[in-house]
């Protein structure tokens, strides 16, 4: 069993000591632990979670984005900001690196997790198990790292009620929302402190159910749409890219070029950042054959390289190295799509301890695959040693399709956000539970409402801050401080 860090934070940077937990090896039961957990709350009272106290000195928020777009590749950075800024939304989640910097000086209980690290509306999402049933599930893991739960929780709840605005619902009905994310990861954490471990690895949110409900929770025009749901979701495999990416070209099946957004490596210039890519990238398929399981890695060596492209991908990761490869089988009847996304620092690094691994591949798809209840049987990891770009990169490979759907947030009614809002929370607790101590998180969330409306509370107010930050960053693009592309 692992024991807590060495010292919980208040806020303030409280040096009250912290409760007496027992000692290394004593093996205390789930009683001891959850009431641990209870008497953190004369440290770090939950009430406490309301506040957004930045220091004086906060960074400067586009002066961080900029520092992120220092390794990124140059001539897709201002495609970046261009999606920032289509909406205060959209520039929340671009800038998981700011929110990062804010809640660290945020108290917290010092309960470490497999945090998620961009726990937004928007990174949750639909996908297939190995059982073929579609299951919800955290859809991204670039900023994955150990950090207090506490930060995932309020980046959540910051992401609903940030969503409510852009849907111009009230503030009643944000609040409804908000605390519908905070209560149900409480209550499933509550939950899951009675489960096994077992139970937990296990337990996973059926689309088929949470359909059903959704569509209660829809109206008008969303109802329709809460009923294609599954359908859409369905349509989503390697088949829906093929027809959408590509073209027969000369008899062969090629990635078809979309500049900026997609680009076949054979149109990217020979520099220092590319050169030839396509073999290059055909070694690391091979290199992370080993880093698959037994069956995974079968699979992958039954396919050859057929196509190769550089993509732009979401709005926080656009500017790092991604390439979609279409693969092949022998008889070009059965064709496989593939992501290779570099992997860079967490957001997290800097604010928490920066864990074990060298290799940030290695560091997203661990840590993916301990909190996702069912993971991709493709995704691997592999460290590109001097090949692209002339630098060590690391790599995570993962199919570009696998039955997935994303929510779209526009246009979401107040009944449609609450309860996305709280399957998202349920989901977050699962994967909380799965790697800290939900004994110990439990007992110090109790089951009164006070933690849930404290998180109410900072999430209206982190909204504030969000817009003053989008309008700074508007307020940089216009003074030409950064450039900005729009449209892609």
């Amino acid at each position: 069993m692992k024991t807590p860090p060495a010292a919980l934070r208040g806020p303030a940077g409280s040096s009250d000591s912290q409760p007496e937990w027992p000692a290394a090896g004593s093996l205390a039961g789930p009683a001891e632990r959850a009431r641990f957990g209870k008497a953190a709350r004369g440290l770090v009272p939950r009430e406490g979670h309301a506040a957004l106290d930045l220091p004086f000195d906060r960074p400067d928020p586009v002066d961080l984005l900029e520092l992120q777009a220092s390794s990124r590749l140059p001539e897709l950075v201002p495609v970046r900001y261009g999606r920032m800024l289509v909406s205060p939304l959209a520039y929340f989640r671009g800038s998981a690196v700011a929110m990062a910097s804010d809640l660290a000086a945020s108290p917290v209980t010092g309960f470490t997790v497999q945090a998620c690290g961009d726990a937004h509306l928007g990174n949750f999402g639909v996908f297939s198990c190995p059982q073929g049933r579609l299951v919800f599930d955290i859809s991204e893991f670039d900023e994955t790292l150990a950090a207090p739960w506490e930060w995932d929780v309020k980046r959540l709840a910051a992401s609903v009620e940030i969503a409510g605005r852009e849907n111009g619902l009230a503030a009643k009905q944000r609040r409804k929302a908000v605390l519908a994310a905070v209560r149900g990861y409480r209550e499933a954490m509550l939950a899951f402190a009675r489960m096994t471990a077992l139970d937990i690895w296990y337990a996973r949110l059926d689309l088929d159910g949470a359909g059903t409900e959704l569509q209660s929770a829809a109206n008008g025009s969303s109802h329709k749409a809460a009923g294609q749901s599954v359908i859409k979701a369905r349509t989503r495999d390697t088949l829906q890219p093929l027809a959408k990416l590509t073209a027969v070209v000369d008899g062969r099946r090629q990635i078809v070029a979309d500049p900026p957004l997609i680009v076949p490596v054979s149109d990217l210039p020979a520099t220092p950042d590319t050169g030839d890519d396509e073999p290059r990238i055909g070694d690391l398929l091979a290199a992370c054959r080993h880093t698959l399981p037994q069956d995974g890695a079968r699979l992958l060596a039954s396919y050859e390289l057929g196509s190769l492209a550089r993509k732009v991908v979401g709005v926080g990761s656009v500017g790092t190295r991604c390439w979609i490869v279409l693969m092949q089988d022998s008889n070009d009847s059965d064709p496989l799509f593939l992501q290779v996304k570099e992997a860079e620092r967490s957001v997290l690094s800097d604010f928490a301890d920066p864990g074990q691994y060298e290799n940030q591949a290695e560091r997203v798809v661990n840590g993916q695959r301990s909190t996702q209840a069912a993971t991709d049987a493709l995704l691997g990891w592999v460290r590109g040693a001097d090949q692209i770009g002339g630098r060590r990169r690391d790599y995570y490979i993962r199919q570009l399709r696998d039955w997935k759907l994303s929510a779209d947030l526009a246009g979401l009614s107040p009944g449609w956000l609450r309860r996305f809002a709280g399957y998202c929370g349920w989901t977050l607790a699962r994967a909380h539970a799965r790697t800290g101590d939900r004994f110990a998180i439990g007992g110090y969330l109790g089951t009164s409402a006070v933690f849930d409306e404290a998180v109410g509370d900072f999430a209206a107010s982190y909204a504030n801050q969000n817009e003053r930050d989008y309008a700074e960053l508007g307020r940089a693009a216009k003074s030409g401080r950064i450039t900005v592309t729009k449209g892609l």
